[in-house]
């Protein structure tokens, strides 16, 4: 065995392949081959998206294993620890385990020089492969249509939502990154599609696909409000459903979109409405809207896009209009900047700009002089880590003020690593 720890495997395929990310499905599809996972795989859901792609996972594993069916779920990024990328059943897959499939993977590749989320993928279907599963649901890492992930045809695919992202690779309009998302459609098989803006290439990819495309506001629909929520679907109506335990008024298009995938799959793999219910209450996912209160209370969440922070904005409008915002923020150089920093500063009081530690991460002085640009005045950089950006934030804040950490996973993994 090339190493013994986990820690010690990680940083290895960190520097396997010399780009962190490298589209294309032939290394993952040449190893495969090799790997002999049987014929029989279970029922798969594969869900892609912009954004909406966690909770939707969260969602749909809490709704199957409260049915009483044995749920594996492939995820990333991770905000704690590694493991958390590959459960069974809501719980992560140990160390030993993975170490041994990253060993496995590791003499069967030959000369594929995979990179550190192929590895990931490669090991969480050859874990899902060895348990006696009902249901996997794989997440899509970055787009869809080259994603390490669509190696695998999916019985139903779900794409959250489509919104500007990763540009250098997925393209700079709605057009062009719905039709990388679209790419995990099937023949003969369900799509849905969970934003009521339809690109028309998403329309297209499934025609020329075959798939059955069934999109939010035109084939499936709900209305809200109050403490209770309606989806519909044709004559299909269910009423009174619990509000997802996920807040924010935009998980109403993710559970919706959920709901369809379900009803999609009613055949092979049947939920009745109990289960529905019992999943939507008890659904966890951390760094979405998470709220810490205290003497300065805190809200997390890792909206790292123009669209997510527009829901973020909306949250924060709707549950802290009349609060001091302090916003604690980081970035990945590569996302759109100047776009999420315009959404929000209405918002924001002030900012402080905590440093991570990744050769991906936006500089907190590249940050400020941008924002500057920008007309925002109100910004403090310098700190050490992101707790002392915290820190600083709190100090600022008074009665009835809020301080929000928003942006990076990685930002919001440091600040659950020390706030726990």
């Amino acid at each position: 065995m090339r190493f013994q720890t986990l820690a010690e495997w990680l940083a290895w395929q960190e520097t396997l392949h010399p780009q962190a990310i490298d589209l294309g499905l032939g290394r993952v599809k040449s190893v495969l081959e090799r790997m002999d996972l049987g014929a029989e795989a279970p029922f798969t859901i594969t869900v892609g998206g912009t954004n909406g792609k966690g909770s939707c996972v969260a969602m749909l594993d809490s709704i199957f294993r409260a049915a009483g069916y044995r749920v594996g779920t492939y995820t990333s990024p991770h905000i704690l620890k590694y493991n958390e990328r590959i459960c069974i059943d809501g719980h992560p897959v140990g160390d030993e385990r993975i170490i041994q499939s990253f060993d496995r993977i590791d003499r069967l590749r030959g000369d594929n020089s995979l990179s550190f989320f192929e590895f990931g993928t490669l090991t969480a279907l050859d874990i899902f492969n060895d348990e006696p599963l009902d249901v996997r649901i794989l997440e899509v890492g970055l787009g869809g249509r080259l994603d390490a992930v669509n190696a695998i045809t999916a019985d139903v695919a779900l794409v959250a939502s489509i919104d500007i992202d990763h540009r250098e690779w997925l393209g700079d309009t709605r057009e062009k990154i719905g039709a990388e998302k679209a790419g995990i459609f099937r023949s003969g098989q369900v799509a849905v599609l969970g934003d009521p803006d339809v690109p028309c290439s998403v329309v297209a990819i499934a025609e020329q696909q075959g798939a059955k495309l069934s999109v939010l506001g035109k084939d499936f629909g709900y209305e809200h409000g109050g403490l209770s929520w309606t989806w519909f679907h044709g004559t299909r109506v269910l009423k009174d459903l619990p509000v997802p335990s996920i807040p924010g008024a935009h998980q109403f298009m993710n559970a919706s979109a959920v709901l369809e995938v379900l009803n999609g799959s009613f055949a092979k793999r049947p939920v009745d409405e109990k289960a529905i219910r019992s999943g939507l209450s008890n659904v966890k996912l951390s760094g979405r809207f998470q709220f810490f209160p205290g003497t300065v209370p805190v809200l997390l969440d890792v909206a790292h896009n123009p669209q997510a922070v527009r829901m973020l904005k909306a949250y924060l409008l709707e549950r802290f209009s009349e609060s001091r915002i302090h916003a604690v923020f980081s970035v990945m150089r590569d996302k759109d900047i100047a776009e999420i920093i315009y959404e929000i500063k209405d918002q924001v009081d002030d900012w402080y700009l905590a440093p991570l530690k990744m050769t991906r991460a936006a500089q907190p002085e590249d940050l400020a002089k941008m924002m500057r640009k920008g007309g925002v005045d109100q910004v403090y950089s310098g700190f050490n880590n992101v707790m002392e950006a915290v820190d600083a934030a709190k100090s600022s804040a008074r009665s009835g003020d809020l301080v929000l950490v928003f942006g990076s996973f990685f930002l919001v993994s440091e600040f659950l690593a020390n706030a726990v």
